[in-house]
């Protein structure tokens, strides 16, 4: 027989939440006095998330006191002392936990983050400014394939041509040469005709 776990919470409430590492967030905690329960505020940046949504998830917020000292706090995901979990920003980052923050102050952590944020907008940027490369290269290389053909198409309009005129020239001096030979029989039959002319009259 399987026992049905019963949450004083709602769980998929906390899930949607998706806290990750580098986000600044605000976590209202119950505090119980005698017989009454105050909500105090714990603001900071999460350093670690462990065992992602399982039932026993844990995040650790860090934050800077006034003078200067780190206070480091671990919650449980789905405890019920835990009235509600605000995200007031969200930060991209590469590391999966955020120990090195421990040895920076609060102004250069502030100055880490918004440098990991610019870093993940500028990567972004890159991959557009590739994709523009990659497209300007696409309509390079089509322009080029369109130049090589005008010029096939050129180079083929211009043998045609200069066939056309060989062919004209062939004709031509076909007929010259013809003409010639028509010539030449002329002469010929004149040259027959007046010997033999010359011949009666001998007669």
């Amino acid at each position: 027989m399987t026992q049905q776990v019963v949450s004083p919470i709602d769980t998929q409430s906390r899930i949607e939440i998706k806290i990750q590492t580098g986000d600044s967030v605000r976590v209202w905690q119950k505090i119980k006095e005698k017989n009454k329960i105050r909500l105090q505020a714990f603001e900071g940046i999460v350093i670690s998330k462990k065992h992602g949504n399982e039932p026993g998830s844990t995040f650790t917020v860090r934050r800077v006191g006034t003078d200067g000292i780190g206070i480091e706090k671990t919650f449980p995901l789905f405890s019920p002392m835990i009235d509600k979990i605000e995200v007031t920003r969200r930060s991209k980052t590469r590391r999966a936990k955020l120990y090195y923050l421990r040895k920076k102050t609060a102004r250069k952590i502030r100055e880490k983050l918004k440098k990991i944020f610019a870093i993940g907008i500028s990567t972004v940027s890159e991959v557009e400014q590739e994709k523009k490369k990659i497209e300007q290269e696409k309509q390079e290389k089509l322009k080029k394939e369109k130049e090589e053909k005008l010029k096939e198409e050129k180079a083929k309009k211009e043998e045609q041509e200069q066939k056309k005129i060989e062919q004209e020239k062939k004709k031509e001096l076909e007929q010259d040469q013809q003409e010639i030979e028509q010539e030449k029989e002329q002469g010929e039959d004149e040259k027959k005709s007046e010997e033999n002319g010359a011949e009666e009259n001998k007669e």
